[in-house]
């Protein structure tokens, strides 16, 4: 682009390049990402951080920073639509869904509390202040999860699912319960406040998607997915806005859509014509998975465009980073032990990058909670060392070795081998086929030519033998050919 702009071409031009070139980079990324497990997001952000260095005038460009905000929570609702629609809902998940949340509860508590005692020591701040600062380093990135568990087993694959989910949910809460203004005089109201809000949140989301479902399966209109998206961000535009938590109607609405088996029986069965949502639910799914691909990509590249390389040859950020990463997997190890008792806790335990909600959180923390001497690399290196550490979890979960990934199946030549490979299958059908009907057929000249001689032997009449002959004659695999 930088080189580009030096020979006058229209900068309108010039920024319809650069954002195609970003996003087929981040499709290269995702088959890099797929290959070694190394999580996609972590290479955007390397790649907004060298456009730094190509195009230094968006650096300063002030509109960076509040797209950041904007594209982030578009994509975070996406996100959470996304993995809900990939749930589905039985009797025998209950367990499961439980376990989730509980490790996701107690997990982003306990983190967010030792986090914020240690900030106050590093940072000598008050507690409540730092306290709002480890919230955001206490969730789980479900926008690196869910892309990155899909070759697990399905019990943990949905297991990392949920509970990323539940995380991004239940610190979005917390955090809101922290930077909102409220009337709060004692432990009673904090309890009686948050608990109706989750209440209200859970009503309104019920009757939503009920609704919206309902709808969605009724409209006959060729252009209706990105309306439904669009009423779904303007329901979480509309709960934020009173407070409520609103990522929970995102995650109703897409559980209710792909368990409408479950959510419609009875009296209800009736509103919904099952087999003409489930072509629409298809395409609903893949807009939402492309919409997400293409928010996230511009989030992460924007995000390393923001980062202030500086901070990340600072010893003291480096410290502060590797404790507060510290926390975080001895906490989560603790809490799995306990929730998942008597159960393989590998490689869910490495499992929990730090992603888009620490970022978008970290940017919305009001001006009079702000800590001059807490610096931006400490989110970068959070999020840079739980991602590496879940990339070589994940490379070991397969059985493999990490020169394994990054040399043999690393290969860029995949599309061409793919389609040698499937040459390959076609040509070993055809011939298969061709051998077995080659087999058949030579039975069946084998059985004609003995009746042709019973007959001779037995002195049939001349048509006869003549008439079995032309039989003989049309069942000629040469004579078919022509």
């Amino acid at each position: 682009m930088f080189l580009l702009s030096t020979q006058g071409i229209d900068p309108n031009y010039l920024l319809i390049i650069g954002g195609s070139l970003i996003v087929i980079i981040s499709f290269v990324f995702n088959f890099v990402s797929k290959k070694t497990n190394i999580p996609s997001v972590l290479l955007l952000m390397i790649l907004g951080v060298a456009l730094q260095f190509l195009v230094p005038s968006l650096v300063d460009n002030p509109l960076i920073q509040k797209s950041l905000i904007i594209v982030g929570k578009i994509g975070l609702i996406l996100i959470v639509l996304e993995a809900a629609l990939d749930l589905k809902l039985s009797r025998d998940k209950v367990g499961l869904i439980i376990k989730s949340f509980l490790v996701a509860l107690i997990a982003l508590v306990g983190s967010s509390l030792l986090i914020a005692f240690s900030i106050q020591f590093f940072l000598d701040s008050s507690f409540y202040n730092s306290l709002v600062y480890a919230v955001p380093l206490s969730i789980m990135s479900s926008a690196i999860i869910i892309p990155s568990v899909s070759s697990l087993a399905e019990e943990k694959k949905e297991f990392m699912i949920y509970e990323s989910t539940f995380s991004d949910i239940l610190g979005i809460i917390f955090f809101q319960f922290l930077t909102t203004e409220n009337d709060f005089t004692s432990t009673q109201d904090v309890i009686i406040g948050v608990s109706s809000n989750i209440a209200i949140t859970i009503v309104v989301a019920i009757i939503f998607s009920y609704v919206a479902v309902w709808v969605f399966n009724q409209l006959t209109s060729h252009v209706k997915l990105f309306l439904i998206i669009s009423v779904l961000t303007l329901m979480y535009g509309i709960g934020s806005v009173y407070h409520l938590s609103s990522l929970i109607i995102i995650l109703f609405f897409g559980i209710i859509l792909n368990n409408v088996d479950v959510f419609f029986r009875g009296p209800l069965k009736g509103l919904i014509d099952k087999e003409k949502l489930k072509p629409v639910f298809h395409e609903f799914h893949i807009v939402t998975l492309e919409s997400a691909f293409f928010l996230r990509t511009f989030f992460f590249v924007i995000f390393g465009l923001t980062i202030s390389l500086a901070s990340l040859v600072d010893f003291h950020v480096a410290i502060q980073s590797i404790v507060f990463v510290a926390i975080l997997y001895i906490v989560r190890f603790v809490v799995l032990k306990v929730i998942l008792w008597n159960k393989e806790i590998t490689p869910q335990l490495w499992i929990a990058p730090r992603g888009l909600i620490t970022v978008l959180l970290f940017y919305t923390i009001p001006f009079k909670y702000y800590l001059p001497d807490f610096y931006q690399g400490v989110l970068l290196y959070a999020i840079l060392i739980t991602s590496v550490i879940m990339t070589i979890a994940m490379i070991k979960s397969r059985g493999k070795k990490i020169s394994e990934i990054m040399i043999k199946d690393l290969n860029f030549n995949y599309i061409e081998d793919d389609a040698e490979r499937e040459l390959e299958e076609e040509l070993r059908e055809y011939y298969s086929e061709e051998t077995e009907e080659s087999e058949l057929q030579s039975d069946s000249l084998e059985d004609i030519v003995t009746e042709i001689e019973d007959a001779v032997s037995k002195e049939s009449s001349p048509e006869d033998i003549i008439s079995k002959m032309e039989d003989a004659d049309s069942a000629s695999p040469k004579k078919k050919d022509k």
